[in-house]
């Protein structure tokens, strides 16, 4: 199974979250990779708060890059979990079939909430913290659901 992380930058939700559930399914054969709706910081690294609230918790995210989403990911990947409602309409918009479309979910709906995860890049650590929090808790939702297949 691969699974696909999306947020806007590709620099705060979406690695986190790559970097999560990376970490919660080690041991199962799922690849995880992350990406953006916007070009903004291709090729950077995670924002730096980012890596810090992952390196508090234990792991590393240091080493990602940011990209751009691509329509060969609909291809390459089984799930694609956004992390917001524009986000959602950006990639739902470049789907060209329904199957294609499927893939496509928003994050937060694992918890059946109707929130998104917020983005923390114009806040603090604790924003940071905060979206930590959020995704840990859906990506432990996720590994379950992985785990028990």
């Amino acid at each position: 199974m691969k699974i696909l992380m999306v947020c806007l930058g590709n620099i705060c939700r979406s690695p986190l979250a790559e970097g999560i559930l990376s970490d919660k399914i080690s041991k199962m054969n799922v690849t995880v990779d992350s990406a953006g709706t916007a070009g903004y910081h291709i090729g950077s690294k995670p924002d730096s708060r980012a890596i810090d609230i992952a390196k508090k918790n234990n792991i590393d995210i240091s080493n990602l890059r940011a990209r751009k989403f691509e329509f060969s990911d609909f291809i390459n990947f089984d799930k694609i979990y956004v992390m917001d409602e524009n986000n959602y309409v950006d990639i739902i918009g470049l789907a060209e079939t329904k199957d294609q479309a499927s893939k496509v979910v928003l994050i937060t709906d694992v918890l059946d909430s109707e929130s998104y995860v917020p983005d923390p890049y114009y806040g603090d650590l604790a924003d940071f913290e905060k979206v930590f929090n959020l995704l840990d808790k859906i990506c432990q939702k996720i590994a379950n659901k992985i785990e028990s297949r």
